[in-house]
């Protein structure tokens, strides 16, 4: 690997040697490759170099410009309790769209989104519509599983945001289940531990002793789920 460093433009190139008289300079992924015959010194393959700087500059700042249009953002966003990285890139696309790809969420955004300085606000209410679909497409399922188990239900639920870090919340009104779609950050254990909780209200108003013994009774282990999500409120 060689380098030619003028100022503050450096270039580092590799060289392959080739039984043949033909001189060609690649590059790809902003790495410089030129292909030389086997015969010629350094000290030409550097005035090469050298003379086709301009070009080679231009093509390197390209490729970078290039990278930029995708690029990862410093953030990780939890889905059922495990980290996944927010990819951002542009399209030529009317408006922004969500594909999550095993721990990778895929946030493609309109070209016009460039020019704004500030996309941190689009960001968050993408994620929270993701949020909202996920939590649309698997509550359900739950909802069954904890109804079957204690043969009871509530009158309704609803997949709302709820205010600060409030997961879920039982109105003894009209007996209805309403849940943050942020529930969908924790993992699918603790999800139906917390809706398990709001089910035992349909029998118990308070935390009372008959309460816990619910509790306990269908979930054993249910302080290590306590401990888990003593943060929040549910």
């Amino acid at each position: 690997m060689k380098k030619i460093n003028n100022k503050k433009e450096v270039i580092i190139y590799s060289v392959n040697r080739y039984f043949n008289d033909d001189i060609s300079i690649n590059i790809q992924n902003g790495a410089v490759e030129i292909n030389v015959p086997w015969f010629l010194t350094n000290n030409k393959i550097k005035k090469i170099i050298q003379d086709k700087k301009y070009i080679i500059l231009n093509k390197i700042k390209e490729h970078e410009e290039e990278k930029r249009k995708f690029y990862i953002r410093n953030e990780i966003v939890k889905i059922f309790g495990e980290d996944c990285k927010v990819i951002i890139n542009y399209k030529n696309l009317k408006k922004p769209t969500l594909t999550l790809e095993g721990r990778n969420l895929t946030i493609c955004l309109p070209n016009r989104y460039k020019k704004i300085t500030d996309r941190n606000e689009i960001l968050e209410k993408l994620i929270e519509k993701l949020y909202e679909k996920i939590a649309l497409q698997e509550i359900e399922c739950i909802m069954e599983k904890i109804r079957q188990i204690l043969k009871i239900a509530p009158e309704d639920y609803e997949i709302k945001k709820l205010q600060g870090n409030m997961m879920a919340n039982f109105n003894f009104t009209n007996k209805t289940i309403t849940i943050n779609p942020e529930i969908i950050k924790y993992e699918k254990m603790e999800i139906e531990f917390i809706l398990f909780h709001e089910f035992c209200h349909l029998k118990y108003k308070t935390h009372c002793q008959k309460f816990q013994e619910m509790i306990k009774k269908y979930i054993p282990n249910y302080a290590k789920y306590e401990e888990r999500l003593k943060y929040i409120k549910y």
